[in-house]
């Protein structure tokens, strides 16, 4: 691997990174969800971060039954009923997303922006649905941003989800890209290990659920991306400015390949 790899692509996990989505978001939604079931499950703050460390909205449900719900009766054909669930979750969600209760986080848009007017591609690799992300993006950026990235892997494209690589491989084959071509943006613990193992330079923005993970290897961990005037905090991480643009990403992207060819 030489030191002159260019960089190709941005590839943006979505809940977390790109909105604050899963507090005021998915949390929401699911409560709902059950509310419309007829259930008296409900998902507060403090529940759903430990919910939070299993990835996956069907997942999500099934290991509250398995460890927070012993004692609910379930149903005979349980698989139907979690994906039931899940369903009417994913439609709460996309009305609360179009109803704009849950904006881009600062300096997203910009960033978007920047790095299509530089010519870079762009992806999404997120263990959430593709109805998911198309809501997101339209809500927020507009009708034409699904547009913007040339690969959403989403969902149960590939079986196995974050932490394992396999989103983000999958993301870089649709591409015909390697990893040194790329670098990811990630906000959790189970992202960067899902990134790292496909072996890709991270930036980490934080976010209230996350702030305490584990963020090993990550080239950059940021409270936020930031805007002019609105300064990013480095938490992890050497770099110079006040909010993240193309220009950064590229500095960060060459020194981390500086350090592996050291290395």
């Amino acid at each position: 691997m030489g030191r002159n790899v260019m960089l190709e692509a941005l590839l943006f996990d979505v809940d977390g990174t790109l909105a604050d989505t899963e507090r005021d978001g998915h949390r929401v939604a699911f409560n709902q969800a059950f509310s419309e079931a007829g259930l008296d499950w409900e998902w507060s703050v403090e529940l759903y971060e430990k919910l939070l460390t299993v990835t996956g909205g069907k997942e999500r449900i099934r290991y509250y039954l398995d460890n927070f719900n012993t004692k609910f009766e379930r149903p005979e054909k349980l698989d139907e009923f979690i994906s039931g669930l899940h369903q009417s979750k994913t439609n709460h969600y996309t009305q609360l997303l179009s109803e704009g209760s849950i904006p881009l986080r600062p300096g997203v848009e910009r960033l978007l922006n920047e790095a299509r007017e530089a010519g870079l591609r762009l992806a999404v690799a997120t263990t959430t649905t593709p109805a998911n992300v198309e809501a997101l993006l339209t809500h927020t950026l507009g009708p034409d941003s699904m547009g913007w990235f040339e690969v959403i892997a989403a969902g149960d494209i590939v079986p196995a989800k974050k932490p394992a690589p396999d989103i983000y491989t999958y993301a870089m084959a649709e591409m015909n890209l390697k990893p040194e071509q790329c670098i990811a943006f990630e906000d959790s613990e189970n992202g960067i290990k899902s990134s790292m193992g496909a072996d890709l330079i991270t930036l980490i923005t934080i976010n209230d659920y996350t702030r305490d993970h584990d963020f090993t290897g990550a080239a950059l961990v940021l409270d936020q991306l930031g805007e002019p005037g609105q300064p990013f905090t480095v938490i992890s991480g050497k770099v110079e400015g006040e909010f993240v643009n193309i220009d950064l990403v590229r500095q960060l992207h060459a020194s981390q390949h500086a350090l592996k060819a050291t290395g």
